[in-house]
């Protein structure tokens, strides 16, 4: 099962290939998806990985947490799920 992995602390010009590859490093990436800001489209400054495994997701974030990432030193760590919000209707 795939695990998400929250990185943070972005450079502003990270692009998702950029993310993609160092993460490659640890195993099969899913997926990578860079957060914008809706209004300008410009990044928010994290991103979300999803490694193929557990046993991938833990090896990347020993490999990748706090190396420079395009002048930043990434912070990365497991997701954790979104707080449902309760509906007010």
């Amino acid at each position: 099962m795939a695990k998400k992995l929250y990185v943070g602390n972005l450079s502003y010009n990270t692009y998702e290939d950029n993310l993609r590859t160092l993460f490659a490093q640890y195993g099969t990436v899913e997926s990578v998806k860079i957060i914008t800001d809706r209004d300008t489209g410009n990044s928010k400054g994290f991103a979300f990985v999803e490694m193929s495994t557990d046993a991938e997701a833990q090896a990347a974030i020993n490999g990748t947490n706090s190396v420079e990432l395009d002048g930043r030193a990434i912070k990365v760590n497991e997701a954790m799920d979104k707080p449902r919000r309760e509906s007010r209707w």
